[in-house]
């Protein structure tokens, strides 16, 4: 079960970065749009000015929950029981973020519910 852990922390680590990665092209994406609600076409700028709100207020979302997974991995492989409660809320969530979230927090609630992934963490329950 130590390598599934681990395993599990990789995962949040890489799935972190990548979604991270996604927002900050979803940024700058976003940025490309304001710059068009500057031109000079009025039906233009309302448009582009919400496509402009919506892709930074998505991308600010994706960094942000990137960077939690990242921070949340990094301690999970060193057994933190705080790392595994956060762990469970991010799979959790990630459970609807299709494709690739859903697999990931099946895993990871699978690994970190289980009876002996349980015990690595020191989790005992009379």
């Amino acid at each position: 079960m130590t390598t599934h852990v681990e395993f599990v922390a990789i995962l949040f680590v890489v799935w972190g970065a990548l979604t991270a990665i996604v927002g900050v092209s979803t940024f700058a994406l976003g940025i490309g749009a304001a710059s068009l609600a500057t031109s000079d076409n009025g039906s233009a700028q309302v448009a582009a000015g919400l496509t402009a709100g919506a892709f930074i207020t998505l991308a600010v979302i994706a960094i942000l929950w990137g960077a939690g997974h990242v921070f949340i991995g990094l301690p999970l492989r060193k057994r933190s029981p705080q790392a595994r409660m956060l762990a469970i809320v991010a799979a959790s969530i990630d459970l609807i973020l299709l494709p690739f979230g859903t697999p990931l927090g099946i895993y990871a609630l699978w690994v970190l519910l289980n009876e002996r992934g349980k015990a690595l963490f020191g989790v005992r329950y009379s």
